[in-house]
């Protein structure tokens, strides 16, 4: 972008827009309005100029999962998903009210099955905290564990053979499990 050069007060409408349009296909909507905002206020409060916003950046459109799924719509996710450490990530994510990077950062040590309770370690925030752990989700964490025995993760990284599940030394990749969920989401129709 030549244009760049140029000081602020300099930009036409034109070249904002253009701008604008570029910074929204490469960086988040939060980034977006931090540059609308600081050009706005310089305009208005330092150029002292009149601005028509609306006309050089608009909110793009996105398409969002709701934000609570009823318990059909996730047993519905949990029946088209076919790998069983799918099936029980989206369980345990869901019926414990855990964000994504949570349930793939649950380690064998954070579930306390007497106390029917979950330790989540560094969440939102970078804060610890306790949730219950419901009786159908404890037992299906405990088979997936079964099935892999990895001594660390609850859901190790890894695929194709056993042994290379149970020696892995990370979680399970989290662009795969959201490759499973968006997957699941298409085919149940959500």
């Amino acid at each position: 972008m030549p244009f760049m050069h140029n000081t602020p007060e300099r930009l036409s409408t034109e070249q904002l827009e253009v701008y604008f349009a570029e910074l929204v296909e490469s960086h988040s909507w939060s980034t977006v309005k931090i540059d609308r905002n600081g050009l706005q206020f310089f305009w208005q409060y330092v150029l002292k100029k009149d601005w028509q916003w609306l006309e050089i950046i608009k909110v793009p459109k996105v398409q969002t999962l709701p934000d609570i799924l009823s318990v059909s719509e996730v047993e519905k996710l949990i029946a088209v998903t076919y790998r069983l450490r799918y099936k029980v990530f989206i369980l345990a994510t869901y019926s414990m009210g855990l964000r994504l990077g949570e349930t793939l950062s649950l380690q064998v040590g954070d579930i306390d099955a007497e106390g029917k309770q979950v330790h989540i370690r560094r969440g939102k925030g970078h804060k610890d905290r306790f949730v219950p752990l419901p009786d159908l989700t404890c037992y299906a964490l405990r088979d997936l564990w079964r099935k892999h025995r990895n001594p660390a993760w609850l859901f190790p990284s890894g695929t194709g053979s056993i042994e290379s599940i149970q020696k892995a030394t990370t979680h399970m990749d989290r662009g795969g499990a959201q490759a499973a969920m968006k997957a699941a989401v298409k085919d149940c129709g959500l």
